[in-house]
């Protein structure tokens, strides 16, 4: 028997006989007694006995120590704990103070939200027409940072429409989050649609999906972006029909009604297919916490204070300087990461007041470093820090009744009780002899260990100094944080936390250039005279120089000083007017906004935007969606635009015709290289002439630290390896260089931005003319490694696409990046199986039928293998397959590749001609669909290619 179920057995005998009398006298089994009875520890105790309550089985009956009894007892309503929810929108905001107290109306659940007359005005009135809208309601999609609180609107639009009976108050909720089985699509789809007996492997009946137990009621898909786009396909074909077939069924047979609710943290223009969101008709855009009015932030962090007194059953107190602390801590989670902070602000609290009956009293004293730095943060804005100082008293008291709560558990409720646990373990360490400190100590890592990985599983773990961390060495990152209490005590001024970030950064982009040689920069006349209205921060750079050079044992040119005291007057100004705006535009579904997220996480921009470009996407579209993006950035100083390939450079004289906007463009986009250009588009002297010239010469971040720093010869002379001043390239070969190229491009440039490699570039090319392609490429980059269809007559490691798909290559490029031995990747090598190429094909196309498709061009490699009498070996097949698909979806989208007049006349007179056409006429009879002779040219390149290879 499950321990859960011991427990709720162990629960149903001990109340068989208890009376209403006994239960008001005290009487009913808690934590304590249950773990007794059983010896079970009491946390997994407590963690059983409330997920009985909140799968309905049993009550939390109010008063200390907490009592459980079977859900069918009946008992006084103000008896019982309400299951408590994330109060995100629901505790009455008040215009000129904090309110006392919070409850919910029936009838106007969102009237009550915080902010429903202020932030969230427009938001309310776009829910409640959603829901009320005849005859079914509008699809919904709610768009917002982490921890804004999606999931919680989404509840208050499902509890909305029960109250005014629009859903029957039967019909269930239904909530799945995408991501969390966006590594198996077919997974997924099997949990939305449900699936048919033998399906798939493990399939051995008939299952219905999750929009199959929402009929009636409310389906919530959060992370909607993490759904594949064949799932948008089929979620807006069921939008539009109201029909769905469950996986392994051909025909939509299958019905239901249900009112769709999605949600997102992503641009959905750039994260989720036009013909979904254009299904859509409500878009509600949630604020960020910052964005919020002052008396809406205070409203939120007393409720969530509630809340807490609630499950401790005491009084709390907190300082001003705890509140204003709190408020300022919030950077990067919104709501959420409030509310992990106060949790964890709580949890201290209640150890160190475990004696106190009635009052937990937390001051300044009690927060940890990160949280107590919130102070300066608010207070690095006057007006904000006035606008909060207002409405607060010395002391805020927050008492257990203030929060009732009519929704379920939001996406941030941590499924125990962390008070009981603390308490507990307080109990054993006490009765083993342990004084107060230690415990405290003990207790304490408990605490942060708990909350760090409940947050981490929900993606609120802080990521600015580990994705620093990635790019920067941390002994440069340790340097940066004690010369900045130097500089601050010189300047009488406490920076922002991106004084860390933009020091680093400074530091380590100059150590790259002591590597390459580069070391000093000139100086104009224009800078020394910005420089000599900063006296106070020339002297600080000069701290910051010497420091520097006794601490890296280098001399540091005069010039660096100059370019350190325009980056700390940056920093010190409240705001750069007129910046040099950014735009990222790279090929790819989220290449371009992965690596703008990753920049906004650590540098907090508001001068840059993203445009992701699908490989489908035509050049005049794409042109359309950067001249829009152009705009939007440029605060009239000109726009830098970072692109991935360089055909896109020619973009700028178009876009200044049209815009009359000034555009440089930079193209081999990294992350790094993003950074750079935010960075100094924040100093006070940006001018787009010269950040685009430093960018051409970026090389990149260090991670160089003091003991591998190159000595002071560095400064005098150049390297004597001249592939090391070279970026390094990747270089991935397919037939046209366009097809199967590109899309290893796509892949390895969402690893290249999850590792935040700074210098790597990848670059398709073509079989045709390949050794002097390579030739050309190897004068401008010191290539690392290469993939594709052939493997080139070069001294690197090479993965051949075989290997690549079969999920070897994230290691491989992984030790080849790292500099390690990749032999043990290259004896690899699973069997090819026809899943292997469905499994790419449907990853890396949009508009062709994977499932459906891979048996023809199975057969047609099988007929041009028969018709040439060999056998092809598994790299060739794969190539083979992929550029036939890649030929069949471009001839579905009348998108034909282009060949030389003088090429295409000779595709004839090739020996594989005749047997590319007889498979060719499989494609015209199974499918209806031409190769025109451009296709056939470059199918024949492929065994041109590949002529002593392709056989096995």
């Amino acid at each position: 028997m499950r321990r859960v179920e011991r427990i709720y057995d162990y629960v149903l005998d001990d109340t068989k006989q208890l009376t209403a009398t006994a239960i008001e006298q005290g009487a009913g089994p808690t934590t304590k007694s249950v773990a007794a009875a059983l010896e079970i520890v009491r946390p997994n105790v407590s963690k059983a006995l409330n997920d009985l309550v909140r799968s309905g089985k049993l009550q939390k009956l109010a008063g200390r120590p907490v009592r459980y009894l079977p859900a069918k007892f009946l008992v006084q309503p103000d008896a019982i704990i309400r299951k408590t929810a994330d109060p995100v929108t629901a505790m009455p905001a008040q215009p000129t103070q904090v309110t006392n107290t919070f409850s919910v109306s029936k009838t106007d659940f969102f009237d009550k939200m915080i902010g429903a007359n202020g932030s969230l005005k427009n938001q309310v009135e776009q829910a409640k027409a959603a829901m009320l809208y005849p005859p079914k309601g509008l699809n919904t999609l709610i768009v917002g940072p982490t921890g804004s609180g999606k999931t919680f609107f989404a509840n208050g639009m499902y509890q909305f429409s029960q109250i005014h009976h629009i859903i029957d108050k039967n019909q269930p909720l239904i909530t799945f989050n995408c991501a969390d089985y966006a590594h198996n699509p077919e997974l997924l789809m099997s949990h939305l649609f449900g699936y048919t007996k033998g399906s798939f492997t493990g399939a051995n009946e008939d299952k219905d999906g999750l929009i199959q137990e929402a009929n009636g009621g409310m389906l919530f898909l959060d992370e909607v972006h993490r759904l594949p786009p064949e799932g948008q396909e089929m979620i807006f074909y069921f939008m539009d029909h109201g029909t769905y077939s469950r996986l392994g069924e051909t025909a939509k047979t299958h019905h239901a009604d249900v009112r769709l609710v999605c949600a997102t943290t992503e641009n959905p223009e750039s994260s989720l297919l036009a013909t979904f969101v254009r299904r859509i008709p409500i878009l509600i855009q949630l604020p960020t916490f910052n964005t919020r009015p002052a008396n809406e932030r205070l409203s939120l962090l007393r409720a969530l204070f509630s809340l807490e007194a609630n499950r401790i059953h005491k009084q709390i107190r907190l300082s001003e300087d705890v509140v204003k602390a709190l408020l300022g801590s919030v950077t990067y989670g919104n709501v959420g990461q409030l509310k992990s902070n106060i949790q964890l602000v709580c949890a201290k609290g209640f150890l160190k007041n475990m004696q106190s009956q009635d009052e937990i009293v937390i001051t300044s004293e009690d927060l940890p470093d990160n949280i107590k730095m919130g102070i300066a943060a608010l207070a690095s804005d006057r007006d904000e820090l006035g606008e909060v100082t207002k409405l607060l008293e010395p002391y805020m008291t927050v008492a257990p009744e203030e929060a009732t709560a009519l929704v379920k558990e939001d996406a941030y409720e941590l499924p125990y009780n962390l008070y009981e646990i603390i308490g507990s373990k307080g109990a054993i360490l006490k009765s083993e002899g342990l004084d107060q400190e230690h415990i405290n100590n003990f207790i304490t890592t408990d605490i942060n260990i708990h909350l760090k990985s409940f947050y981490k599983k929900s993606d609120l773990d802080a990521p600015e100094d580990d994705k620093l961390a990635d790019i920067v060495d941390n002994d440069i990152i340790n340097f940066t944080k004690q010369v900045q209490l130097k500089v601050q005590d010189m300047l009488g001024y406490t920076f922002k936390q991106n004084f860390v970030y933009a020091v680093s950064l400074h530091i380590s982009s100059f150590v790259k250039r002591v590597q390459s040689g580069k070391v000093i920069r000139s100086i104009s006349d224009d800078l020394k005279e910005m420089v000599a209205d900063y006296p106070q921060e020339l002297d600080a750079a000069g701290l910051i120089k010497k420091d520097l050079e006794d601490h890296y044992q280098v001399p540091i040119p005069q010039s660096e000083v100059y370019y350190i005291t325009i980056l700390l007057a940056s920093l010190k100004s409240d705001q750069v007017a007129g910046k040099v705006g950014v735009v990222v535009a790279a090929h790819g579904s989220s290449t371009a906004s992965s690596m703008v997220e990753v920049v906004a996480k650590l540098l907090s921009p508001d001068n840059i935007a993203a445009y992701d470009m699908p490989v489908e996407m035509s050049p005049k579209v794409a042109y359309g969606g950067i001249v829009k993006k152009v705009r939007q950035v440029d605060q009239g100083n000109g726009v830098l635009l970072l692109v991935d390939m360089g055909s896109l450079s020619t973009f700028s004289q178009q876009l200044f015709d049209e815009t009359g906007i000034e555009v440089k463009t930079v193209d081999m986009v990294t992350t790094a290289m993003i950074l750079e250009a935010v960075r100094k588009t924040e100093m006070i002297d940006n001018d787009l002439a010269a950040i685009y010239q430093e960018l051409k010469e970026f090389g990149g971040y260090s991670k160089v630290n003091a003991e591998t720093l190159p000595n002071a010869e560095m400064f005098t002379q150049h390297s004597k390896e001249p592939l090391a001043n070279l970026p390094k390239g990747i270089i991935a070969i397919c037939s046209t260089g366009e097809g199967t190229a590109v899309k290893i491009k796509q892949m390895l440039d969402k690893k290249l931005a999850q590792r935040l490699d700074d210098d790597i570039t990848v670059i398709p090319i073509s079989v045709v003319n390949m050794n002097q392609t390579i030739f050309n490429l190897s004068q401008k980059y010191q290539i690392i490694a290469t993939t594709g269809i052939v493997k080139p007559n070069l001294n690197v490691p090479y993965i051949s696409l075989e290997k690549l798909l079969q999920g070897d290559g994230e290691d491989f490029f992984d030790q080849v990046i790292d500099g390690l031995d990749t032999k043990d990747i290259q004896k690899s090598s699973p069997s090819l199986t026809k899943e292997l190429c469905e499994e790419y094909m449907r990853d890396h196309f949009m508009y062709i039928n994977p499932h459906k498709l891979i048996d023809v061009l199975w057969s047609y490699t099988d007929t041009v293998s028969g018709e040439l009498a060999v056998s092809f070996t598994n790299t060739f097949r794969i190539g083979l397959i992929l550029h036939v698909a890649g030929a069949i979806e471009r001839a579905l989208l009348r998108d034909p590749i282009s060949v030389d007049d003088h090429e295409l006349a000779t595709v004839t007179k090739s020996p594989y001609y005749h047997s590319i056409q007889t498979a060719n006429q499989l494609l015209q009879s199974k499918l209806q669909l031409s190769l025109n002779d451009a296709e056939t040219y470059y199918i024949e390149q492929l065994f041109d290619t590949q002529t002593e290879k392709y056989a096995s």
